[in-house]
């Protein structure tokens, strides 16, 4: 059966492979070598997954990292992150492939007759449709590169058929045309202090077996590469010396560019693939250099707490941290990340006073369920009414309305619907299921997701942060806070005493759904709906996150 897209005889393929260990960063090391050519040419990342969800919209964040939500409403790897930010792309749902995915494509098609009776194999039937994607997004998007990166480890089982996939593409589009990279480890054993290769040598055995003979091997290290070493990973893997990269491990993942260049990735991809793309990164490189100075002789050191239930893994929180720094490298701040398990709060066993001691800035970020609600709830009422400035996303949003409605506007028993159980009944739902989401069964990808127009009011503070009063930003979420209560709750205190006074600046472009809130007579308590972090990139930060180090800065 002949396929559907075929190669367009224009775009080049860079395919990026990892060996050794899983984690050494193979979505920050394709994110570089993009942004060292996004300078001129268009690059359009892939990412190839080897597991069953369709998406991992429904995994839990302590396994998988964060969730990374696309304009288009697409739930994606976290190393789509990496490529927004380092590529200055908005990528798209269809650049995403999962194994199930692949699969649910392949049945749909065999139930509809496309294999006009034939058997459906792994191969040519599996591997052809996962060449028509490559082919099919390369085409539509008119590229110039294609960034492939193909997750997990070489020798994992639910990988090898992206492999076999990219091994025949390379085939087909010639060598002058496509370039595999492979990620690897180069360990310094305790004790021995000395680099050693053969973690590497084996790991790039293990792909010659598979028919890939990479032209680029990184290796991952404390160090830099020594010379001598390098010749002889290049002598086991018949590769230059030169084409044998350090992949040092570096305070900051926005250095990996600068280091990738002066290792000479640049020049090799130019006389691989025959392209010309010189980068530029001099407003990169003063950022970097801004981050770096302020690690060792900052002009002022802040500490942000991150307050939430998901502290097993750093990860679930990747784009909140990224955005933190982002912020940080504009100001010329140094700032420095406090985890808050919320759970150890609610539970009593620290208080919010406590947790939050020598703190210069509070973020609740999103979150679902009922564990750990109460002490995200208490951490509010903290910062609030002791004027520590605030940022609260998606969940923390939610939770902000619940906290001002109980202690501010009299509501003891408000509450948000996702609190409530056969034990426990809320009895002011100021926090409610969208209507969109009452009647919905299935868990996946069924939120209210992707981008969507936020509009601001005048003369807010929303306005004077954003210096608009249209916006675009991306949604994840199920609840909103319930219409029936905005007016009670901009009311305000029912004794009628003077106090602070939550204001509803934004709200969604064509439905009554608020979207951002804002407190007066506080330095800075700003909260919204939608995830700011998403948008926020080394080159343009996300104005809440700059406003809430900049107030942070100027209190202190």
């Amino acid at each position: 059966m002949a396929l559907k897209y075929k190669y367009n005889g224009k775009t080049k393929f860079i395919i990026v492979t990892g060996g050794v260990i899983s984690g050494l960063g193979k979505g920050v090391a394709a994110a570089s070598i993009g942004a060292l050519l996004s300078s001129k040419m268009k690059v359009v990342p892939i990412k190839c997954d080897g597991y069953l969800n369709t998406d991992p919209g429904t995994m839990n964040p302590t396994e998988h990292g964060e969730v990374f939500v696309l304009d288009d409403g697409g739930e994606c790897d976290m190393d789509f992150g990496h490529y927004e930010r380092f590529l200055n792309v908005t990528a798209k749902k269809d650049w995403s492939l999962t194994m199930g995915r692949i699969f649910k494509m392949i049945l749909e098609k065999e139930r509809r007759g496309d294999y006009l009776g034939h058997t459906v194999q792994f191969i040519p039937h599996v591997t052809d449709l996962i060449k028509e994607q490559f082919y099919r997004i390369a085409d539509q998007e008119k590229a110039d590169v294609v960034l492939i990166e193909i997750g997990g480890t070489i020798g994992d089982l639910e990988n090898q058929f992206y492999i076999e996939a990219t091994r025949q593409l390379s085939h087909e589009v010639g060598n002058h045309n496509s370039v595999f990279v492979h990620l690897t480890y180069v360990p310094i054993p305790s004790g021995v202090n000395e680099q050693k290769s053969k973690p590497t040598q084996m790991s790039v055995r293990d792909l010659n077996r598979l028919g890939i003979y990479p032209e680029i091997v990184i290796c991952r290290c404390e160090e830099y590469i020594k010379s001598h070493l390098k010749e002889k990973i290049g002598l086991f893997c018949n590769l230059p010396a030169d084409h044998v990269i350090s992949g040092v491990d570096v305070q900051h993942v926005y250095e990996c560019p600068l280091v990738f260049d002066a290792e000479g990735i640049s020049e090799i991809l130019s006389k691989t693939l025959s392209i010309y793309a010189p980068p530029k990164l001099e407003q990169w490189s003063k950022l970097v250099e801004a981050l770096k100075r302020n690690q060792v002789n900052p002009r002022k050191t802040l500490t942000v707490a991150i307050c939430g239930k998901y502290l097993a893994l750093e990860d679930s929180y990747a784009s909140v941290i990224e955005a933190i720094s982002h912020a940080s490298a504009h100001l010329d701040l140094c700032t420095k990340i406090h985890w808050v398990d919320t759970e150890k709060i609610e539970s009593g066993a620290i208080s919010a006073e406590t947790a939050l001691k020598g703190v210069s800035a509070v973020i609740v970020p999103g979150g679902f369920g009922s564990r750990g609600i109460e002490g995200k709830i208490e951490i509010i009422r903290y910062v609030r009414e002791n004027k520590i400035p605030f940022l609260g996303i998606c969940y923390g949003m939610q939770l902000s309305v619940v906290e001002f409605a109980r202690n501010v506007c009299g509501m003891k028993g408000a509450g948000t619907i996702e609190m409530e159980s056969e034990n426990n009944h809320v009895e002011f739902p100021v926090i409610d299921l969208l209507p969109s989401q009452k009647n919905i069964q299935e868990m996946g990808a069924t939120m209210r997701l992707g981008g969507h127009d936020v509009i601001i009011k005048d003369s807010s503070r929303a306005a004077e942060i954003y210096g608009s009063l249209a916006i675009r930003e991306r949604f994840r979420h199920r609840y909103e806070v319930n219409p029936k209560y905005v007016l009670q709750i901009e009311k305000g205190d029912i004794s009628g005493a003077k106090s602070q006074k939550l204001f509803f600046s934004g709200k969604a472009a064509n439905e009554e759904i608020m979207q951002i809130m804002e407190l007066s007579e506080h330095p800075y308590f700003m909260a919204c709906q939608f995830h700011p972090e998403l948008k926020s990139s080394l080159i343009h930060p996300a104005p809440l996150f700059f406003g809430l180090l900049k107030a942070a800065d100027e209190k202190k």
